[in-house]
């Protein structure tokens, strides 16, 4: 990577040691697992990125994803923060992702989904786009359908992501929640996607 993006490297390894760490020092099992997979996910990324060459905000976007994410199981909070919050097992703490300061309001964790696959949206359009590129040296021209792709790959991303918190709760106690959690995080995922394949056509449809 070039050296303009060096304070990026040094941004996501400082948070994932930290809080890396900090989920072992606190016995958090699930967030080790998930440390695990984030490592996985950032390799994948970079495996991308050397073909696609991702735009350095998106970049930025996926790094900041990532903070929220490491964040948002690791940083208790008190249980009166989590207004809806049921203990999964014995002993379990309430922590950033169980946050929701009002009632009405959505959880940081939906809040997180929702930006998050409203990136994995962009960084998807981004490898389309440079794949398209590479086969034709026709300008790509941006569509209600390839706006509509952009979403659906999103949406496939996020049930992706169902997937493997499904998977933490065969063989550890975690802090996901039940069916209606998974209900909010896929309606959440919806909206970043909707947003940002929306975005995608309004800002490339005359390109």
């Amino acid at each position: 990577m070039p050296r303009s993006q060096y304070p990026l490297i040094a941004f996501v390894v400082l948070y994932m040691i930290g809080f890396t760490a900090y989920a072992v020092s606190r016995g958090n099992n699930e967030f080790i697992f998930y440390a695990i997979v984030m490592v996985a996910l950032i390799a994948g990324t970079l495996v991308v990125h050397r073909r696609s060459r991702f735009s350095p905000t998106v970049l930025w976007l996926l790094a900041v994803w990532g903070l929220l994410h490491m964040a948002g199981g690791n940083v208790p909070i008190p249980a009166s923060m989590a207004l809806d919050w049921t203990p999964p097992a014995p002993g379990a703490r309430t922590v950033l992702y169980n946050f929701r300061p009002v009632a009405w309001m959505p959880k940081y964790d939906q809040v997180t989904h929702a930006f998050g696959f409203f990136v994995a949206t962009l960084a998807s359009f981004e490898a389309i786009r440079a794949a398209i590129r590479g086969l034709s040296p026709a300008r790509l021209q941006v569509g209600i359908g390839l706006a509509l792709a952009c979403f659906l790959i999103g949406m496939g991303l996020g049930a992706f992501n169902e997937v493997v918190e499904f998977a933490a709760t065969r063989f550890m106690n975690t802090n996901v929640g039940g069916y209606e959690n998974t209900g909010w995080d896929l309606v959440s995922n919806m909206t970043g996607a909707g947003v940002a394949a929306m975005g995608i056509y309004a800002r490339n449809r005359t390109k």
